[in-house]
């Protein structure tokens, strides 16, 4: 098994739940907060739910390439989690409600390890398993910043 380490994200966004759930379970939004996502295209209707499929375009640098996922959980409200078909990772979304607004964790977790021919790209063309984890870390961290600016103006939250 190619072990990889667990990243884990949060975020408190001055906004309810619900609010924040609507942004989140958008996932043809995705773009507008990723810098790793170009397009997110989702298969059927558009809508989303446990087993919904939808592709990624992602670009670092120069380079592109496109992942194929499947939602695995989905506790609407709460959680989105979804696995990518080509590198076995699984990418959540869980909400908190707190006295605040709502705290959010994204996580990218790989329990069975990373495909070979994942291994072999990111060792080979994105500066190895150690350099790629920070990237996602940073990437997720503007993720959830970009996220949390949307949620709070539209909740009429001044940016601090």
């Amino acid at each position: 098994m190619n072990e990889v380490p667990d990243i884990d994200v949060s975020v408190e966004i001055d906004a309810p739940a619900e609010q924040v759930w609507a942004l989140v379970s958008d996932l043809a939004r995705m773009a507008d907060w990723s810098p790793q996502v170009v397009s997110t295209r989702i298969k059927g209707d558009g809508g989303i739910a446990l087993g919904t499929r939808f592709t990624n375009l992602n670009q670092q640098g120069e380079m592109q390439w496109v992942t194929h996922a499947e939602i695995v959980r989905y506790e609407p409200g709460r959680e989105l989690e979804f696995r990518i078909e080509e590198n076995w990772a699984v990418w959540s979304f869980t909400l908190e409600p707190t006295p605040a607004g709502t705290r959010v964790h994204q996580r990218r977790h790989a329990p069975d390890g990373i495909s070979d021919l994942s291994r072999d790209l990111t060792e080979g063309f994105l500066g190895g398993q150690e350099a790629f984890t920070g990237v996602l870390r940073d990437g997720m961290t503007e993720t959830l910043a970009r996220l949390k600016a949307e949620a709070e103006a539209a909740a009429g939250v001044s940016p601090r």
